[in-house]
């Protein structure tokens, strides 16, 4: 169940209610800072009261749902030490981190990629050309977007192996194993314990910002679709999150979903799944990619299946054992079509969206697209289908 939907702004766009609404949403963080500087809690939810300043910060949040250790709107230190260690738990500390199969494996033009700020933009730019994409194809092995956990498994110079939690696989039972440079990583068992105890706010839209920090040469910071990090306060316009390294922000509060400890989006439609996947076509291909900058073909069907609350493996052949069997004369919204090698590898995967046609992100020349499976598979590698819901 959604924790905030008390929170959308009403629909009425007269020039007098916008007027009420910024008034409104200046009120609020003003009263918030007032909080934090008189060690007070906000009450957030249905019916609260704007300011309690008669309750103790543990009263308050006990009546917020907000952690008793957070006084909503408060500044969170910054972690600056970089240290990471091998057996410990550390999180991403940048728009998306790439995972490589190694030190040595990124190019010159991957360098954007490899920094803090990470400049994907660039990245993409130097990457327009389709032989140069390509090249990518066993340098990467996934990607993990901002406040994504990592288990830190070793570590050599200036770089991190870890293993994303979250993504599935039989190469590590801790999750999908790759190398990035240590400095897009920060160890904060307080964003982790935030993690576990707040309500979370999760990014819907393909790309969002977080305001009031400066990760990049822009007022924000982008974040990702799928972005997932702990709710601290909120007002009409934004949710206040908690950053992995320090710190808090701002986001759109119509750019993300909040839902409180333990709850999940409700079971979607094979539609929802459908309209979800579809907010991504003409994204270009991504060799590893798991986010709005690019996906591969597993990675594509692995974040859309992962925003309405169902995880399935990170790579297409693990995908291809989830959910049950269906005939290509029985296939529904949502399923997961998969297409093999004549020795029954499989090498792709793409969701059916009705009428014949399924969306696919399909290789290094391509965009993510709607097109006629059977007419796509000139190769007659179609090889089954996977009914997840």
């Amino acid at each position: 169940m959604l924790y905030a939907e008390w929170a959308r702004a009403p629909s009425e766009t007269s020039p007098t209610r916008a007027l009420s609404l910024q008034t409104e949403r200046e009120i609020m963080r003003t009263k918030i800072a007032v909080s934090a500087a008189l060690g007070v809690g906000l009450v957030f939810g249905a019916g609260a009261p704007a300011l309690s300043s008669n309750l103790s910060s543990t009263d308050a949040a006990k009546t917020s749902g907000i952690s008793a250790d957070v006084v909503p709107g408060q500044e969170l230190e910054r972690i600056t030490d970089g240290k990471i260690e091998k057996g410990e738990t550390a999180y991403v500390d940048v728009t998306v981190a790439t995972l490589w199969t190694g030190p040595k494996a990124p190019r010159k033009v991957d360098k954007p990629a490899l920094q803090h700020p990470v400049d994907l933009k660039k990245w993409n730019k130097n990457l327009e050309s389709t032989d140069v994409r390509r090249g990518l194809t066993g340098k990467t092995e996934t990607q993990a977007a901002y406040g994504s956990e990592v288990s830190v498994i070793e570590t050599k110079g200036s770089w991190a192996k870890v293993a994303v939690t979250d993504q599935k696989t039989p190469k590590n039972k801790k999750g999908y194993p790759g190398w990035l440079p240590k400095k897009q990583l920060v160890e904060n068992d307080r964003f982790g314990k935030l993690a576990e105890d707040q309500p979370r706010a999760v990014v819907t839209k393909p790309k969002s910002e977080l305001e009031g920090i400066e990760f990049t040469k822009d007022t924000g910071a982008d974040v990702s679709f799928n972005v997932d990090l702990p709710l601290i306060a909120q007002d009409v316009d934004d949710v206040r999150v908690a950053l992995p390294g320090g710190g808090a922000a701002w986001i759109d509060i119509d750019d993300v979903d909040v839902y409180d400890v333990g709850d999940k989006p409700e079971k979607p439609s094979g539609k929802d799944l459908v309209k979800t996947a579809k907010q991504f076509e003409g994204l270009r291909y991504l060799w590893a990619g798991v986010s709005a900058y690019g996906f591969d073909c597993s990675g594509f069907t692995y974040s859309i299946y992962k925003a309405h609350g169902i995880e399935l493996p990170r790579d297409s052949g693990e995908q291809a054992k989830a959910g049950k069997a269906v005939s290509s004369s029985n296939l529904k919204p949502g399923d997961l079509l998969f297409f093999s090698t004549s020795s029954g590898t499989v090498h792709h995967v793409g969701m059916y969206v009705g009428d014949g046609k399924m969306i696919h992100s399909p290789n290094a020349s391509k965009d993510v697209y709607v097109t006629d499976w059977k007419k796509w598979d000139t190769g007659n590698e179609f090889s089954g289908a996977r009914r997840i819901l």
